[in-house]
């Protein structure tokens, strides 16, 4: 199917960021700015993987059309 590797990476590398300053945040007393950088951090997320799932339904769009 191909699934870039990178995205993965991508993906983790900003779970694991997010996570690390949520935390960091959360030990400041800085609550609110911990849940704005897990929400954004979500939010970006989101965003990756629904232009993996719009390029996925692109393909399967072409395979049923025969577009090539």
């Amino acid at each position: 199917m191909g699934v870039d590797v990178n995205i993965i990476f991508q993906i983790a590398g900003v779970g694991i960021v997010v996570a690390f300053l949520h935390t960091i945040l959360d030990q400041m007393g800085k609550k609110e700015y911990a849940q704005w950088v897990t929400l954004l951090g979500f939010i970006y997320i989101l965003f990756m993987v629904a232009t993996i799932v719009d390029e996925l339904f692109k393909k399967i769009k072409s395979v049923f059309l025969f577009q090539g």
